[in-house]
């Protein structure tokens, strides 16, 4: 992925600001380590009970304030890390710290994406999609119904925890599946996410427990379409 359709699709899911890591501890401290992020977790775009009964309030409510939060401090401390040891010249834990950010990271981007790509049913949630990413899902798969039963098998065959997603690759013009270990192992580059459905037990097992089939089924009812395209049209420079 290069960087400018990176930041292109982040500005889709909510800006951030930035910030100094070192506070009155000197500006060449701060020159040395360069500038920080100050990541946030975004608001939903509806309330936590939006998307029953196929997702369960408790569900939401956790899953965003709890886990979501969780990445978006994992991230901020791992980003203060590297920042440290720049201003400092010690790396010695820059191999750990790199994958903290790498994990945070992912589950910070993919949960901000998740909460974006799915409404409440029958009020931008549910249906099929149309337009430009009904042509490419056609074009990609041969019909919606074998992009959903492709889709679905891959979330279904994530193995432990992890995410289906749909990536539009510029390469080629295509649409492609791939699946996600937790939220950054087997992630190509070259491919922009479109939607994704986290397959985490925490993001179903209050409702579902362990039928994780259920709980993919019951998620086609809440896909907000319109948001997945919207995603395309930015990942193809439109």
């Amino acid at each position: 992925m290069e960087r400018r359709e990176f930041l292109g699709l982040l500005s889709l899911l909510g800006a951030t600001g930035t910030t100094g890591l070192f506070g009155q501890r000197g500006a060449q401290e701060q020159q040395l380590a360069g500038q920080l992020t100050e990541h946030t977790l975004p608001p939903l775009p509806y309330s936590y009970d939006a998307l029953e009964p196929y997702i369960d309030t408790r569900t939401m409510e956790l899953h965003h304030t709890k886990h979501h939060q969780a990445y978006v401090d994992g991230l901020n401390r791992a980003e203060r890390e590297l920042a440290r040891a720049r201003a400092s010249g010690d790396f010695t834990y820059v191999e750990y710290w790199s994958k903290k950010a790498a994990f945070n990271g992912g589950g910070h981007f993919l949960h901000s994406l998740f909460w974006n790509v799915m409404g409440p049913p029958g009020r931008g949630g549910g249906g099929e999609p149309t337009g430009l990413l009904r042509q490419l899902i056609e074009q990609g798969f041969g019909s919606f119904e074998a992009f959903k039963r492709h889709f679905s098998a891959a979330a279904l065959a994530v193995e432990g925890s992890g995410w289906a997603l749909l990536h539009y690759r510029p390469a080629d013009g295509r649409l492609i599946v791939l699946q996600a270990e937790n939220q950054h192992k087997l992630t190509p580059w070259g491919a922009i996410p479109l939607m994704g459905i986290d397959v985490w037990e925490h993001a179903y097992y209050l409702k579902y427990q362990n039928r994780r089939k259920d709980y993919i089924e019951a998620w086609w009812n809440v896909v907000n379409w319109a948001q997945v395209e919207q995603n395309l049209h930015t990942a193809m420079g439109k």
